[in-house]
């Protein structure tokens, strides 16, 4: 399943702002673009980065997380 943006920010709980800004410092996953306009960010990709801060890992390790998952991306 796929979010837009506004469904993936607010799942994420946390402002527009943050959001955008925690895929800048590597934690949370780049939207995947889909047409020229639509960015959808992937629902089982969300909530793994979730489920790493309710399990209050380290950035570093939420950071791995993003790369794994960024990487899982490429073998499809």
């Amino acid at each position: 399943m796929m979010l837009k943006i506004n469904q993936a920010v607010k799942e994420y709980g946390m402002c527009r702002s943050r959001f955008y800004q925690d895929i800048a410092d590597g934690l949370m996953v780049r939207p995947v673009r889909m047409g020229e306009r639509a960015r959808l960010v992937p629902a089982d990709e969300l909530r793994a980065i979730i489920r790493a801060r309710i399990a209050e890992k380290p950035e570093a390790e939420i950071k791995a997380l993003v790369q794994k998952l960024h990487a899982g991306r490429q073998s499809i």
